[in-house]
């Protein structure tokens, strides 16, 4: 149990690591699919395609990291190499890649300009490299591993600081296979040896946060439509588990989506989804770019649940992010903006049921990602309250738990206080660092409480903020 008298509280394990905790700030980050499916209108590469077909006319990475600061992405993740098998970098490992198109007469390196673009956005860079390889002779064979491995140690020290490593289950099927067009099954829970490819990128990479199905950083979240679920705990059980986990009857989306509330790792969802229909350009998909209503629904149950979301952005055949994605992003980013201009929070008064310690209630109030409120331990019911010197327009509110300890609160109530009466609002399990309570409409408050009805340990709240 906490010392009441401590200045510090305890960890209620488990807890985020440093690079976890450093994820989790970021929120919202883009992906980026661009290859030779981009020119053949696939999804899917089968791994046949020539190096010729690769040819943008009118590249420019700084215009997709532009676009990406302007919708307010924090970095971006580049496809270096999809199931087809054609590298966007020169590897040594391959013919199969970009040094073998007529794109820059094969002196091109387009891991190299989407790095360097990113950075002189200010954005991070990450990479995600297909496990399968519909082109490589000797995939599903030992030799395939250390192929693998040797490309993504290409890409994890030549190319800068890498934020993210992003893995997906994709296991093996038909496939051209060096000219053997065959159908190749692997066993997913064996073949790749996980633990040995995490081993190399903490090796080599050890700020990156690892991503897959399952871990051991960065746990999917079980859909691609945009969702988290709700709950949405942070911690969850790997053990037995790895990427390409499908046993019959499992629901990746209930499993993978809430997590699991006594999970013994921290293992956090993130949200993939695409603005398009596909993950790669298709022009037939022009007139079905998400509009804002839809964005705008996906991060709120991304974000607002708690996730972070990687939202796919693939630019056209010119090598460019077509102009309507562009927009709608333009769009995006100037209505979260203009929502979350004014936090009404900062002209109210703090209260609570106790505060131990230094942990005043005003701190939920600081933009500090160090400071919270704790309350004493001999207080039976936990709340915090703001109080408005007039009443408020509010449209949302956001709550938040200093999640560096753990994750603690597993039972809420949020209340609001109108024309002097209290009015229940809207309760729930799991927090985590950000929770977005959209209000059906607008409604004037004189009053906001958050009521902890069960944690472990000591709740510890971070924010309440009022829009």
């Amino acid at each position: 149990m906490q010392n009441q008298d401590s200045r510090q509280p305890s960890p209620c394990r488990p807890i985020p690591s440093p690079r976890q905790l450093a994820w989790h700030k970021l929120e919202f980050y883009g992906f980026i699919h661009f290859s030779i499916n981009t020119f053949t209108d696939r999804e899917w590469g089968y791994g046949d395609e020539h190096p010729d077909w690769f040819n943008p006319t009118e590249l420019n990475a700084d215009q997709w990291a532009e676009t990406a600061s302007e919708a307010g992405m924090k970095g971006l993740i580049l496809t270096c190499k999809h199931h087809d098998g054609f590298c966007l970098w020169p590897s040594r490992y391959t013919e199969h890649s970009v040094k073998n198109s007529p794109w820059k007469n094969g002196r091109g390196d387009l891991v190299r300009e989407v790095s360097d673009a990113c950075r002189r956005q200010g954005l991070l860079f990450g990479i995600y490299l297909s496990p399968w390889d519909r082109n490589h002779p000797r995939y599903g064979f030992p030799e395939y591993i250390t192929y693998y491995r040797n490309q993504l140690e290409e890409l994890l020290t030549e190319y800068g600081p890498i934020f993210e490593v992003w893995f997906d289950g994709a296991n093996g099927g038909d496939g051209y296979y060096g000219g053997a067009r065959e159908t190749r099954q692997i066993d997913a829970s064996s073949y790749y040896d996980w633990p040995g490819t995490w081993d190399l990128v903490r090796q080599l990479q050890p700020h990156a946060c690892i991503f897959s199905d399952t871990g051991p950083d960065i746990r999917w979240v079980g859909n691609e439509s945009g969702t988290a679920g709700d709950p949405a705990w942070y911690t969850f059980d790997t053990e037995g588990r790895y990427p390409g986990y499908n046993p019959p009857g499992y629901d990746p989306a209930e499993d993978l989506g809430r997590g699991h509330i006594h999970g013994q790792e921290w293992v956090p969802p993130e949200v993939d989804v695409s603005i398009r229909p596909g993950w790669f350009y298709h022009r037939s998909e022009d007139c079905k770019v998400k509009n804002l209503q839809q964005l705008l629904k996906i991060y709120y149950r991304s974000i607002g649940r708690g996730a972070n979301l990687l939202l796919n952005v693939p630019p056209d055949p010119r090598g460019l992010i077509h102009e309507r994605d562009a927009e709608v992003l333009r769009q995006f980013r100037r209505t979260l903006d203009a929502v979350y201009s004014s936090d009404l929070a900062y002209r109210s008064t703090a209260t609570a049921s106790s505060t131990a310690a230094d942990h005043y209630p005003r701190n939920i109030c600081d933009p500090s990602p160090d400071r919270f409120w704790m309350p004493k331990q001999s207080c039976g019911e936990h709340w915090l309250q703001l109080s408005f010197p007039s009443p408020a327009a509010a449209q949302q509110i956001v709550i938040g738990e200093y999640i560096a300890l753990g994750q603690r609160i597993r039972q809420w109530k949020v209340d609001i206080k109108e024309n002097g009466r209290w009015l229940p609002l809207t309760a729930g399990t799991s927090i985590g660092r950000k929770r977005i309570i959209p209000l059906q409409s607008t409604r004037t408050v004189d009053a906001v409480r958050l009521r902890i009805e069960e944690s472990r340990d000591l709740p510890l709240v971070s924010r309440i903020a009022v829009y």
